[in-house]
């Protein structure tokens, strides 16, 4: 059994942009500027948004963040966006999700510049990603198969199940595992919570991608022998032990799974670290491309 360091693949991701960002800045050019809106005090936004400035700093992006009460009206949310898509410094534009619920998802992404959509989410970027076509890919699938590539796991005729369908992670996830290369030129099954027989398709799997949000879902006995298990699950779990006082589990049991695997990414240290560096491959793409 071989862990899959994120953390490891995420450093190097990021040394090798820090080069590439200081040889653009030698050359008389801008560096990558990253906009980032965090809505609200949701513990588990305020992680990643504050992982994300600080990955930028390493690199030697600009970042900026605009940070809002939960109350913020969508008509003043939708403002900044307009605002930051004409900004001529402002290279890529993410906005934190999930939003408070008076405020309607699928519109603040669709306002964003596909040129500035840096987390993938726009239709336009989806759109050309199920087609194969040169786009902005959902950082979290991004990161997976930056993770997959760097560990050279040979992924072709494998059988990839994918438990999950959200449009973050799940149905990206499928289709790119799906499209030619390595990684990919999968046979993939997406199951969700209306999958019959989920244990039965799970021992067919090669791959499994577990991104479905419930702690410690996968159990062993789901598990084939030599399977290679991406653990996607981050979910906070009460525990008086830690000083945070809470514990992050994630999808996968990972103890009673773990030894049955060839290869598994662990929470945390796993795919986590990866979605921040797909979003800086991102938004360095992004600052190119207009240059």
């Amino acid at each position: 059994m071989k862990i899959l360091d994120g953390l490891l693949v995420s450093k190097s991701t990021k040394d090798e942009l820090k080069i590439k960002v200081a040889q653009q800045v030698a050359e008389g050019k801008k560096s990558p500027h990253l906009a980032a809106v965090l809505i609200g005090n949701d513990g588990g936004s305020e992680t990643y948004v504050a992982a994300k400035v600080k990955a930028c700093n390493e690199i030697g992006f600009k970042s900026t963040l605009y940070r809002f009460d939960a109350d913020i009206s969508e008509n003043k949310l939708l403002n900044l966006i307009e605002e930051l898509n004409t900004d001529e410094d402002i290279d890529g534009i993410l906005v934190q999700l999930p939003l408070p619920k008076h405020i309607e998802e699928q519109k603040v992404i669709d306002a964003i510049h596909p040129s500035k959509d840096v987390d993938g989410f726009h239709p336009e970027n989806v759109g050309k990603m199920v087609q194969g076509l040169d786009s902005f890919v959902a950082a979290t699938p991004h990161g997976i198969m930056l993770l997959l590539a760097h560990y050279k796991i040979d992924t072709k005729g494998k059988h990839a199940v994918v438990i999950g369908r959200s449009n973050i992670v799940g149905r990206p996830m499928s289709i790119l595992l799906s499209q030619p290369g390595n990684p990919g030129n999968c046979t993939v099954t997406i199951t969700h919570s209306q999958t019959v027989n989920l244990k039965e398709i799970c021992l067919q799997a090669d791959i499994i991608v577990a991104a479905l949000g419930k702690p410690e879902f996968l159990k062993a006995d789901m598990v084939k022998e030599g399977a290679i298990v991406i653990d996607v699950g981050t979910t906070r779990v009460p525990d008086a032990s830690k000083k945070s006082g809470f514990a992050l589990k994630g999808d996968v049991l990972f103890a009673e799974v773990a030894p049955k695997c060839s290869y598994i990414s662990p929470v945390p240290g796993g795919v986590g670290p990866m979605t921040i560096a797909a979003l800086m491959n991102n938004t360095f793409k992004a600052c190119r491309q207009k240059l």
